[in-house]
């Protein structure tokens, strides 16, 4: 068990990953739910669980799943369901008899009791609002913070799961390929961070450019506090659909990790060792974890087979290039981690996440890019922002690759100390 981390968080922090990994799996919207509430239910101990769907067009919330419950509609207003799907706020009720906001009237119909309870909104992309999670009595005591931590993870998951079955839904009804690469593309890139994340002291930037209309690549911030910042970055092995796949299931595991508090060693072991059991064996992804430390300048990560990372010392102008510290992410089970490595962003330096792509394009004699062209974007624009680099580097890679079209996905992040 990693440390600091009690059996029970574990466990918890298990059972919600096998729940994002069934989620990766291509079956019927309801089949998908019946697993997110048999989760709830096992993991909080609880005993009843049901999901609502919103209905824009009726502005409604409908049972979609749930245990001992027929087809029930309410006003998108009404009641504690309603509150938390107009509020967009967890509400935990400790005594549902105690509470005005109870509808007693669905107890009455079906003979149940309702004693304790918990209702998540679920909130799908662009914080659009796609139904509410409850969770009802818990099988001793009442539901405390972790509940609700967990409770929130769950239930995002579930709006993970509505968001991908209406765009599959949408897919099957154009019956076209292009169509279904074109949802695939959106999502992915839906995915990625609708704008760069503020940190004091430090200009980040970052960009993707996929091979085909979906790619394997991927990278994404978490703002863990107003000075840290978990960075990711990684690609799945080959291109297409499948990697998208493997790329956004990376994604959301870490931050399924994240939201129950996993450290930096925790979060890579877990999503590694998830990844093992999940992707066949010729499969795996290379990615970089690691967290910045605003307040003391520094960043420690773990490279799981992504590599060269990039480091910009302004003051000497001189750099270093860290190689991977660990086995690619799903390679094997990760028994020993090893410490961190841990790189001190001094005024003006620059770390750089950079995948192959960019690295390995070559010309039509077959010369690649490489570190020398990075080099040579940062002597020549010592004063430019990181989205200007990141713009200059794609720019200057692809004129490097002339009239030999781009082989492998691109991904590129910048993060710059100010001076």
């Amino acid at each position: 068990m990693p440390p600091g981390q009690s059996s029970t968080e574990t466990q918890a922090l298990r059972q919600i990953l096998e729940v994002t990994r069934k989620l990766a799996a291509p079956f019927d919207l309801d089949t998908m739910l019946s697993e997110v509430v048999a989760a709830s239910l096992s993991i909080l101990q609880a005993d009843r669980g049901t999901v609502f769907l919103y209905e824009e067009e009726t502005d409604e919330l409908v049972v979609r799943v749930g245990t001992g419950l027929s087809s029930i509609r309410i006003p998108a207003d009404k009641g504690i369901v309603g509150e938390s799907a107009k509020t967009r706020k967890l509400i935990n009720v400790p005594d549902c008899y105690a509470d005005p906001r109870f509808n007693r009237e669905i107890d009455r119909k079906t003979g149940y009791q309702s004693r304790c309870m918990l209702t998540v909104p679920l909130i799908g992309y662009e914080d659009s609002l796609v139904g509410v999670l409850q969770i009802l009595n818990k099988k001793s005591g009442i539901f405390d913070e972790q509940d609700e931590f967990i409770a929130s993870a769950l239930a995002a998951q579930a709006a993970v799961v509505l968001h991908r079955v209406k765009m599959t839904e949408a897919m099957i009804v154009t019956e076209k390929l292009d169509r279904e690469i074109t949802v695939a593309r959106d999502v992915q890139m839906g995915t990625l961070p609708k704008e760069m994340p503020k940190i004091a002291g430090y200009d980040v930037a970052g960009t993707f450019s996929p091979t085909d209309q979906t790619g394997g690549d991927l990278f994404d911030f978490v703002k863990m506090n107003e000075s840290e910042l978990f960075l990711l970055m990684g690609d799945a092995t080959g291109h297409g659909i499948g990697p998208a796949l493997s790329a956004t299931q990376v994604r959301a595991m870490l931050r399924v990790a994240l939201r129950l508090g996993a450290d930096l060693d925790d979060a890579f072991i877990h999503v590694n060792d998830q990844l093992v059991e999940d992707l066949p064996d010729d499969r795996f992804v290379t990615a970089f974890f690691g967290l910045l430390d605003a307040e003391h300048h520094v960043v420690r990560f773990h490279s799981g087979g992504q590599g060269p990372i990039m480091h910009f010392h302004a003051a000497s102008n001189s750099y270093d290039w860290h190689e991977a510290s660990t086995f690619p992410l799903g390679y094997m089970n990760q028994t020993h981690l090893g410490d961190s490595t841990t790189i001190e962003m001094a005024c003006g330096d620059i770390l750089g996440l950079i995948s192959d792509g960019i690295y390995e394009y070559e010309n039509p004699q077959g010369v690649h890019f490489g570190q020398q062209g990075i080099v040579q974007i940062i002597k020549d624009n010592p004063h430019a922002t990181s989205e200007q680099l990141v713009q200059l580097i794609m720019k200057a890679a692809r004129q490097h690759g002339g009239t030999v079209p781009q082989a492998d996905d691109i991904t590129i992040v910048l993060v710059r100390r100010l001076p």
